[in-house]
Formats: C-alpha cells, structure tokens, sequence
C-alpha cells in the first residue's frame, strides 16, 4: 500500500507516490492507493479505512511522512497499519524535517523506530535524521529521463523559468528581483512561474511585486501544469531559479537538469548534496538578489559555463532515472513482505 497525497487529478502537483504506484503497477504488481481526497480531514478518514478495510489485499505499506500537521497523519496511519499486523516503510520528505524533528524528538524518533524500513531521497535528509535510527537508506526521488528531452545550453538565452509552488517556504520574490535586477542588461529577459497556490497570500504578493517593480509584461503565470506538459514548459527555458529558503531534493530541479538548463539555485538544505558549485549549478546565499543575479549574467556572457553546466546536468540526472531507481523499491518492499503469496501493495 503506497500511502501519500494522490492530488494530481484534481489540479494538485504529482507527486512521487503517485508514480512509484503506477510503476509498481505497470511492472506487474497490484497496487493499492490512498488517497485522493481533498482536505486533510478526510484524507486522513480514507487513509486509515483503506489501510484497515482492505488489509487482506496488500502485504506491505510505503508511507510517506512529511513535517507540520502532516506528521500527525503518517502517525495516525501507521498506528492502523501495525492494529492490522502490516509492515511498513518509511519515506521522509521535505527539508524543513529536520527542523520538525528537532522540535519533536520521541514522536519523530518512536515513529521511525516502528517501521521495517525508512528511506529518504538524499544524503542530506539521511545525516539530518539518523539520530532518530540508524539505518536509513537513500532511495532518490526518481524521473523519466527519457522523457526530458536533452539541449545542450551553448549559448544561453535570458528566458528564466522557476517551477514549485508558490509558498513562503520557497521564496518566489527571490526569482522576480533577480529579473528586474538583470532587465536593464538584457532586455529580451522574460521569467515563467508555474506552480499551485498554496493559499498563503505568496502568489498573490507574487504578482504584485511584478507589478512594483515594472517587470509584470516580462512575467508569466500559467499557474498548474499537467506532468506530461513538465518537459516542453522547461525546454523553453535555458535558466532555472531554484530560489528557496529550505530544500531537499526537489523533482522540479532534477527535471531541469535532465533538460539541460543551467541552474541557479539557493545552497540550502539537500542542495549541495544534489548540485556541485560551478560542475552542474551554481550555489548562492539564500535571499540575496544580487548574489543570484550576478550568477544568472555569468551564464548568459560565458558560454563555456553554460555548456558546463547544461552538459554535467544532464549527467548527473541520469542517475535518478526510474530504471535504476524501481529495482531498488522492489527489492526493499519485497523485503519486508511478512505474509501472503501475492504481490500485493497498498500505495
């Protein structure tokens, strides 16, 4: 059972759950999901329901487990698994757990402690948590290379694109500076933001900055994009601003780099566990417009950077592509599986 906010099908981000559940599907498993209600309560009701209703028809669970409010669910869900004698792993996600964890050492630790196994997507997120258990194991959030088409950066052109929600957390005023900082410069510069709106005002701020600063007609905003339109939307960009104040391993960067763009990005959290200074991205303080602004005219006036850049991205990408990534999920569930012949999961 793969347990997780399944939100895309109506109008939220896909996530990793939800593609590790339909290849585990398209490889030959039976794969249970939960869920994709809209609202946490009645997530949490689904969650727990299928978790109870349905435990004849799965072996073994995957959880995902996220910081705030959410950890709460992992817990909820995880008391219902073990009430049905299920085993199951453990998937950590977000570079503000540390943070939480901190702040809620036995919870963080006791639940960590009851699972057969906890994974997280990069060694930043495994040093953050290992005081809480000692065997964590990274498994990288994963992508279709293939599907990423490839263009070698050889001379970058200033179209800017920034892609995550629009959230306090991640700082999208940071990418609107830096474009009104580079306009006078470059003045073909334009800057895309897509992303859903979390609901916290930041979207809104967004586009009254734009306004503010005279750069509204460079931005656009096409708001919640389909997964299979991800590729396209990148590739019309040769730039990628990462401009967060906290950060694991983020998909929508990793989907940058197997495009080839040459990435600026906030050195925060996992970052520098993902990207290498000045090898496949360049590095620069969190919040500081003029740091990443200089970043982004180096790319576009150096165009050995760029093809430096664009070229290792797309190397290192390939590392995270789900043909290496699902043999390794199927052997860790397969693993842990307790009982029943059949190779059923809850996802």
């Amino acid at each position: 059972m793969v347990v997780g906010n399944f939100q895309s099908e109506s109008g939220g981000v896909r996530g990793v759950c939800e593609e590790l559940a339909d290849r585990l599907s398209s490889s030959g498993w039976t794969a249970l999901t939960t869920s994709s209600r809209r609202g946490r309560a009645a997530r949490l009701v689904d969650m727990l329901g299928t978790a109870w209703r349905r435990r004849r028809e799965y072996e073994v669970a995957e959880v995902d487990v996220y910081s705030g409010r959410a950890f709460a669910l992992s817990q909820a869900v995880c008391f219902a698994l073990r009430m049905a004698g299920k085993p199951y792993v453990l998937t950590l996600h977000g570079g503000n757990l540390p943070l939480f964890a901190r702040s809620h050492p036995r919870r963080v630790k006791a639940l960590l402690r009851s699972a057969k196994a906890v994974v997280a997507p990069s060694r930043y997120l495994v040093q953050q948590m290992e005081v809480y258990r000692k065997d964590l194991r990274v498994l990288p959030n994963p992508i279709d290379v293939g599907a990423y088409e490839f263009r070698l950066r050889r001379k970058a052109q200033p179209c800017l694109i920034w892609l995550r929600a629009f959230h306090k957390l991640y700082n999208p005023a940071l990418s609107l500076k830096v474009l009104a900082l580079i306009a006078d410069d470059f003045p073909e510069a334009k800057l895309t933001m897509i992303g859903p709106d979390k609901g916290d005002g930041t979207s809104r701020r967004a586009r009254r900055i734009a306004s503010e600063l005279g750069i509204d007609r460079r931005v656009s905003f096409p708001g919640v994009i389909a997964k299979s339109e991800v590729p396209d939307w990148i590739n019309a960009a040769d730039i990628m601003l990462n401009t967060t104040f906290v950060d694991n391993t983020p998909i929508s960067v990793i989907e940058a780099m197997a495009c080839g763009l040459c990435i600026v990005s906030t050195d925060v959290g996992g970052i520098p566990y993902l990207l290498e200074h000045e090898q496949d991205a360049l590095l620069v303080p969190p919040d500081d417009p003029a740091a990443m602004a200089d970043a982004v005219r180096r790319i576009l006036t150096d165009n050995a950077l760029a093809v430096r850049l664009s070229a290792n991205a797309r190397r290192k990408a390939e590392r995270f592509d789900w043909s290496v990534v699902l043999p390794q999920w199927k052997e860790l569930l397969t693993a842990v599986i307790t009982r029943g012949p059949e190779k059923t999961w809850v996802i």
